[in-house]
């Protein structure tokens, strides 16, 4: 039986296993393997793993020191599909992100401070960069506090990360397709990538109010159809030739909000619904809010501020802000959030035999 080193914490409002890449196989194809054993796929329970069900609660973080002068640490992302056997590293998670600059200090990666300490990541998946800022006490993480995020019990310390060149992070361009607004199986879409490629479509364009529970939409077959068939179409407008083996393009229904929010949304991961918002999703949400002519401006607010996106269990605030280049190009200036994170245990895991 393998065993290896891992703690899991809580990122966001994800939960994930956190490796060191120096504890892990080099190969991609071994490494995968022993995460599909550790974690308990492919069963739907993840009975025999340490992987809670849920694709929420079936993540890796893979940190390592920086390959890059600019940052201090390397994160490479990996889904670990529950009931298939599949880890994908096609795109980023901002919410395990929150955990990767504490769980750098844990293992030494980095110098342990008083005070705030700020940590540069390089996102593999992606070659984007963030930086997190959280708080440390006599040397060690500080993880109590007072923040509050929707999706999450209790309050826990803040982690602030900002992100640099979000925009095109995965498809090369802010709108991949040339266009703000696309049609797609005969409904307006806009496909845009802020961080996370993401196809947005009008709830009421698919026969939605928008507030329906994830169990509900799950439990639509038609509707899981509709869904996955616009993924399909619209993927490859975002320059994905087959999204069949992917999670991304991401598909978020977006409604007028419910609760004073910028607007309201409900996220497909990619056929499950989200009960909350991933991070880089959130950003690219907000993002399509605040730029002239794209589904999500049409059934937003216009209040200014942090763009308030409404989700199943709460909200989420995203710091945006919005320019112009001199040939009229929208660009993103800023692209910033708040999350919390908690280390769960540190010790060892032990992988199942190979199957």
């Amino acid at each position: 039986m393998i065993a290896v080193r891992c703690m899991l914490m809580r990122g966001g409002t994800s939960k994930g296993a956190y490796f060191l890449a120096s504890d892990l196989p080099a190969d991609a194809a071994e490494r995968n393997s022993l995460l599909l054993r550790v974690m308990g796929s492919p069963d739907p329970r993840q009975i025999d793993g340490i992987g809670g069900g849920h694709p929420l609660t079936s993540k890796v973080a893979v940190v390592g020191p920086s390959s890059r002068p600019d940052a201090d640490v390397d994160y490479l992302f990996l889904q670990v599909a529950v009931d298939q056997h599949v880890v994908s590293d096609s795109q980023n998670c901002g919410n395990i992100l929150a955990g990767v600059g504490p769980f750098a200090v844990e293992r030494g990666l980095v110098e342990s401070i008083d005070g705030q300490n700020e940590i540069r990541i390089h996102m593999v998946n992606s070659g984007g960069l963030a930086t997190a800022r959280f708080a440390m006490d006599g040397g060690t993480v500080t993880y109590e506090g007072d923040t509050e995020i929707a999706g999450v019990p209790g309050t826990a310390a803040p982690i602030a990360i900002e992100f640099a060149d979000t925009a095109g992070s995965t498809c090369g361009a802010l709108f991949p397709s040339g266009r703000v607004v696309d049609e797609v199986d005969g409904v307006a879409v806009s496909c845009i990538d802020n961080g996370m490629p993401v196809v947005l479509v009008a709830a009421a364009d698919l026969g939605l109010s928008g507030t329906e529970s994830p169990t509900e939409l799950e439990a639509d077959a038609e509707l899981g159809e509709r869904v996955s068939s616009i993924r399909r179409s619209a993927g490859k407008l975002m320059g994905f030739d087959d999204v069949s083996p992917l999670t991304v393009p991401k598909v978020t229904l977006v409604s007028t909000p419910a609760s004073g929010g910028t607007l309201n949304t409900r996220t497909f991961i990619p056929v499950r619904c989200h009960t909350s918002i991933g991070v880089l999703g959130a950003l690219t949400v907000a993002a399509a809010a605040r730029i002239s002519g794209t589904v999500a401006h049409r059934v937003s607010t216009s209040a200014g501020g942090p763009v308030r996106i409404e989700h199943p269990t709460g909200f989420f605030d995203c710091d945006i802000a919005i320019g112009t280049k001199p040939d009229g190009t929208t660009i993103i200036e800023r692209s910033a959030v708040l999350r919390t994170a908690r280390k769960l245990f540190d010790g060892i895991t032990f992988a199942a035999p190979s199957r």
